[in-house]
């Protein structure tokens, strides 16, 4: 027993002196890292959400993002570009190079995002990403390619709507972008850098942020540029980049917020904030483009100024925020406000129960509107409040729907005619023919036609002016193939040019 309790004594001297010397070995050594491994994903301490069945639960994103990724597509777009050296080569020189890279057109190629809104097939999406495109592709999200056509396109809110010869495609509903607020949590759906059905996800950073990036080219009566683009936008920090263009800002329902547009970045990738058209204007834009073909926008006729303390004590206005109404614009006599009673230094404050703290409130109140529809306007007058019926004008002023403008078929395809004179068949030897007076960066060029071109017949039958030209091609459809048969003045043998629509 003895002998036990020496051994018992002489263990426990020999794990303490283990220990000691153990801890003094390692002492100046680097410590190990301890990674811990647990099942399951580990949720947030700060987002919660409460579910269908009142529990609170940690905030989750799959079941959205499945759902919407599903009705967000991928977009190719193929425009022509006329090849760079061109203009180097002398006109009567060209003829020698149709055939080479010189006379040959680039096809220019831009992609983007776009969101089914219907199960009929319409896609909106920005008019950045199709404007001026032959050739829309559309990738769905179970990887089918569809060809897509253009329905119409607003370069003042930079959206577009195409179609894809489709049915029952899953697609997102329109949510009231009025009620989002400033914090509140959204996803961006798109396809940046080609990188299909990608989800980011962050808040709403501001609201009716107008950052003078949609340049839609119109003209006033004087020829100078005119604002007329209607920025609104959804400020968010989920993350977009170029390919974004078009794709689907979402709440946490699915429910389509709006249409992501631009980035603000010095560096043309995510820094931050992206940009997106709120969806009550993308919806309005998106209903007139396919009942009209173009867009029925409602004008004040004013000229417009944010309200801020400069321009208050400038004017000695009694309100700190609004829209300024400066002047009637280019043309007094059509101005809806000047017809109503509205004058130079009132401040729009209200319209109808809608707050206008800016001018690109204002803007993008008015830009839901169409021409004949009547709104309350409130303004602040010398520190009076009055509320003055107003009613919309089109931009023609008067209250008439506004029909898209319709170009010949032929003009689509880049190419203007002219008659040949009757002198100058007979000497061709030949009966009818129509002149290719122009040919546009088209892909016609591409064939080898070339300027001077005296067509003779289309897909076998005679043409005798630019109108049977213009005909036969209005009943060509997206794939069909058609055929230019001819001869040129001064190379009296046949050629013939194909291309598919």
């Amino acid at each position: 027993m003895k002998h036990f309790g020496s051994l018992l004594l002489a263990a426990l001297l020999g794990s303490v002196i283990t220990i000691v010397a153990s801890q003094w070995l390692v002492k100046d050594q680097p410590q190990g890292v301890k990674i811990e491994h647990i099942n399951g994903i580990p949720a947030s301490q700060v987002a919660y959400e409460v579910n269908e069945k009142g529990e609170v639960v940690p905030m989750d994103f799959t079941g959205t993002a499945e759902k919407v990724t599903k009705a967000v597509v991928h977009i190719r777009s193929v425009q022509e570009r006329a090849a760079g050296n061109e203009s180097q080569i002398p006109e009567q020189f060209r003829q020698f190079f149709y055939d080479s890279p010189f006379e040959n057109q680039r096809p220019q190629q831009s992609t983007g995002s776009g969101v089914i809104i219907n199960k009929e097939g319409y896609i909106v999406t920005n008019n950045h990403v199709v404007e001026g495109a032959e050739i829309v592709q559309v990738t769905l999200n179970d990887n089918r390619e569809l060809k897509a056509e253009v329905i119409g396109t607003d370069p003042d809110t930079d959206l577009a709507v195409i179609k894809v010869n489709e049915k029952e495609l899953p697609y997102l509903a329109f949510v009231n972008s009025d009620q989002s607020k400033v914090g509140q949590w959204v996803l961006a759906v798109g396809n940046p850098f080609n990188l299909n059905s990608t989800v980011t996800a962050g808040i709403i950073s501001a609201k009716g942020r107008d950052i003078n990036i949609i340049n839609s080219g119109s003209r006033g009566a004087n020829g100078q540029p005119a604002r007329t683009a209607i920025e609104s936008f959804i400020q968010t920090d989920a993350a977009i980049n170029p390919g974004n263009s078009g794709g689907a800002l979402v709440d946490l329902n699915g429910g389509l917020l709006g249409i992501n547009t631009a980035i603000a970045s010095p560096t043309g990738s995510y820094s931050g904030y992206g940009f997106a058209v709120p969806s009550n204007i993308v919806s309005k834009i998106t209903e007139d483009l396919i009942a009209f073909g173009t867009v029925q926008r409602g004008w004040m006729g004013v000229e417009i100024r944010n309200v801020d303390s400069n321009l208050a004590r400038q004017e000695d206005l009694d309100v700190n925020e609004g829209a300024y109404i400066s002047s009637y614009g280019v043309d007094e006599s059509k101005s809806a406000a000047k017809e109503a009673g509205l004058k130079p230094g009132d401040v729009v404050t209200k319209i109808d129960d809608a707050p206008i703290k800016s001018s690109s409130a204002l803007i993008e109140y008015v830009g839901r509107k169409r021409p004949g529809d009547k709104i309350n306007v409130t303004v602040d007058r010398n520190g009076k409040t009055m509320v003055i019926p107003v009613t919309l004008k089109n931009r023609e002023g008067n209250t008439t729907t506004v029909k898209r403008e319709e170009k010949p078929e032929l003009a689509s395809l880049g190419f203007e005619l002219e008659d040949v004179d009757s002198k100058l068949l007979k000497r061709l030897d030949v009966n009818q023919g129509v002149k290719v007076k122009s040919l546009t960066n088209s892909k016609l060029k591409r064939t080898g036609m070339r300027e001077g071109f005296i067509i003779t017949h289309i897909d076998d039958v005679p043409v005798k002016s630019a109108k049977d030209v213009d005909e036969i091609i209005k009943k060509k459809k997206a794939g069909d193939l058609i055929t230019f048969a001819g001869i040129y003045e001064d190379y009296p043998r046949e050629y013939i040019y194909a291309l598919r629509m």
